[in-house]
């Protein structure tokens, strides 16, 4: 999902869009490795040394990854799961609503 959501990053960086992400792996060190090698240019936070056991995944009931919650501008989420296209059908939904016209495309990304 990582190309896809560097896409996303990218394409939407003058909109009223903000990718978030949670990371549960136990190995904090790993992770900023993984954020550098796979240029996760977008805000993530740790959920902990639990993984999925920990307090961002408890707070929002998520039991398993990946998890996907589209909220719309008031915090509310309107999409679960969402991913690709679906994903990408959601966000020009939501950001229409708002009065931003977008068309989201995507190049062929390798990891």
């Amino acid at each position: 999902m990582y190309p896809h959501e560097r896409s996303l990053v990218k394409q939407l960086s003058d909109k009223p869009f903000a990718l978030i992400g949670v990371n549960s792996d136990r190995d904090l060190e790993q992770i900023r490795q993984t954020v550098k090698e796979k240029n996760l240019n977008w805000r993530s936070f740790w959920n902990g040394p639990d993984g999925t056991g920990g307090p961002i995944s408890t707070e929002w009931n998520v039991t398993g990854w990946p998890t996907i919650y589209i909220l719309d501008k008031d915090g509310v989420i309107r999409y679960k799961n969402a991913r690709g296209p679906a994903m990408d059908k959601a966000l020009t939904t939501l950001l229409a609503e708002m009065g931003q016209s977008v068309e989201i495309t995507h190049e062929e990304d390798s990891e």
